[in-house]
């Protein structure tokens, strides 16, 4: 049954998408990779968005049948609005995954977790046999962290002793994130809470330790994860 929906009719991004040409560039490049049959893993962001768009777009154009993954409730949303198909891991495994990033070093790691939905997106990663990040010229950084806080999913019981044991990995300031459209916290894609932790130095195990922590559900340091990456 079609449910002639006013709410899909009206899905888009709610806010103007910074930096919007070059994200163009690079949601094209990937929707330029899409073959007939794939299973795509979409990730969430601005980015993504656009991706979604463009191959959306392909799709309609060129008749490929194609399904998409999405790792968050608004990409499943916008697959739905421009006819994409949905599946999900307990059916099929994605053929490839793509995402975008808040930051990217020079050795590839990056910080992720913005839209709050860092655990599907690593589970999606894990889960794929190729990865892209797509990217702008203003995520990339020198060093980890130096614009971003890293964002650390917590079941909500635990929210004391996992906000303690950052403080011993020399977390320098830790906010629970707020959110904006509603009274009280952020509540991520699992119904858990986020800190934002900022760190002086982000170390190569950093990701580990973290995730070492009784109630942390998932963290943004995405330091072992392969993927190529896309800069417009």
């Amino acid at each position: 049954m079609d449910w002639n929906s006013e709410i899909l009719k009206n899905v888009s991004w709610p806010v103007p998408i910074s930096n919007r040409k070059s994200k163009q560039k690079v949601a094209e490049r990937i929707a330029s990779r899409v073959v007939d049959g794939d299973i795509i893993g979409v990730g969430s962001g601005s980015t993504s968005y656009l991706a979604v768009l463009a191959i959306a777009a392909r799709a309609r154009e060129e008749r490929l049948h194609i399904m998409a993954l999405p790792t968050s409730i608004e990409m499943a949303l916008t697959c739905a609005k421009m006819g994409i198909p949905v599946t999900s891991l307990n059916e099929n495994g994605p053929d490839w995954y793509f995402d975008g990033a808040d930051e990217v070093d020079p050795n590839r790691h990056l910080i992720k977790g913005r839209g709050g939905a860092m655990f599907k997106e690593k589970l999606m990663m894990s889960a794929s046999r190729q990865n892209y990040i797509i990217v702008d010229n203003s995520k990339l950084v020198e060093k980890l962290g130096s614009k971003f806080p890293v964002p650390v999913e917590v079941f909500p019981d635990a929210l004391m002793h996992v906000e303690a044991e950052l403080k011993k990995l020399d977390a320098y300031q830790i906010v629970l994130r707020p959110a904006q459209g509603k009274d009280g916290p952020v509540l991520t894609e699992n119904r858990n809470l986020i800190l934002d932790a900022k760190f002086e130095n982000i170390d190569r195990d950093m990701e580990f330790k973290i995730k070492c922590i009784t109630g942390v559900i998932e963290c943004g340091l995405f330091q072992n994860q392969p993927a190529e990456i896309i800069v417009a």
